[in-house]
């Protein structure tokens, strides 16, 4: 089945949706090149935006690029269009991650075009959320979310989730130790608001959310011993709804596939009413990041760890304009 040439309009307004997705330091490390003639949107890696302490292997590049294309096929098929994804498609380039031919003539997937209203409000929330349980039928629904997309969503028991949250607290003490995780962090995170940097990406302060009050709760703070004006110190949930999400493998491709789970699972709790955050912070040390997947559970390798529950949504981040990161041919 052969792909319909694209119109400027309808690619630029594919790809804006498309990069409204979440990444590591909200770093953004995705580009796009449209061949218009032939139908064929490329997704790249933008090496430029890999951050080699934090992510030597780019394994959260990769993912946040999986996002990007998760959210460019829920939003072709919101359009109409039918997207055909090959993960992958040059070994020979390292840069080049997927090719997308989208269709105007074949069935459209219902279940991802529903998904394209949830993509412009979801947002990472770091704020308290309230103590309470997350309905088993939404649960249900976020695991198949998972599982479309090759990977496996693991809801942990509570001992367990205590577990996660000492291995925070040893991944910030590792990164206190390490310059160059800090120097990134710092790159990439503004104490000031996002109005006062004209940046546009990073993490601006408004997106921190307040200083934990003990700990409980998995959140990273941006911070890193920083002053932030302004900011308040909170109490968090004591009982907070922690999921892992994980794949088989470990390699490129699981990364790629595992970036897509996690956007579909981000979007399909906003849509069920919820809220999230992510971190991966104990999952960036090798010596860490195995004791975070449950001994007992056939998850394999762990790619994110989330926070879900009901509670304030999180402040959009800034975002790149569309220019800066497609390229029309």
């Amino acid at each position: 089945m052969n792909a319909e040439p694209l119109d400027a309009d309808t690619v630029t307004a594919l790809v804006a949706d498309a990069t409204a997705a979440p990444s590591l330091h909200n770093a953004q490390p995705w580009a796009f090149r449209c061949l218009r003639e032939t139908g064929v949107l490329r997704l790249y890696a933008d090496l430029r935006r890999a951050l080699p302490h934090t992510d030597p292997d780019n394994r959260g590049l990769l993912m946040g690029c999986g996002a990007a294309l998760l959210n460019l096929r829920v939003a072709a098929a919101a359009a109409g269009l039918a997207p055909d994804v090959r993960l992958l498609p040059d070994p020979t380039s390292t840069e080049l991650l997927a090719d997308v031919r989208l269709l105007g003539s074949a069935p459209v997937d219902d279940t991802l075009a529903r998904l394209a209203p949830a993509i412009r409000r979801r947002h990472s929330s770091r704020q308290p959320f309230r103590d309470a349980d997350i309905p088993a039928a939404t649960k249900e629904r976020l695991a198949e979310a998972a599982r479309l997309e090759g990977a496996e969503l693991f809801f942990p028991d509570a001992w367990h989730v205590r577990a996660i949250v000492e291995l925070v607290r040893d991944a910030e003490d590792t990164e206190a130790l390490d310059p160059g995780v800090h120097e990134e962090t710092v790159r990439w995170t503004h104490p000031e608001p996002a109005s006062a940097t004209g940046t546009a990406d990073g993490i601006p302060a408004g997106a921190f959310g307040p200083r934990q009050r003990g700990t409980s709760v998995p959140v990273r703070d941006f911070a890193v011993g920083r002053p932030v004006p302004g900011r308040e110190t909170a109490h968090f949930e004591k009982s907070p709804n922690i999921v892992l999400l994980g794949t088989a493998g470990d390699e490129p491709l699981e990364w790629l596939r595992a970036g897509q789970a996690l956007e579909r699972v981000l979007l399909q709790a906003t849509a069920d009413g919820l809220v999230a955050s992510i971190t991966s912070q104990p999952l960036e040390w090798p010596d860490i990041r195995w004791a975070v997947r449950d001994p007992l559970s056939a998850m394999a390798n762990v790619q994110m760890v989330i926070r879900l529950g009901h509670g304030p949504e999180g402040e959009p981040s800034p975002r790149r304009p569309v220019a800066d990161v497609l390229e029309l041919l």
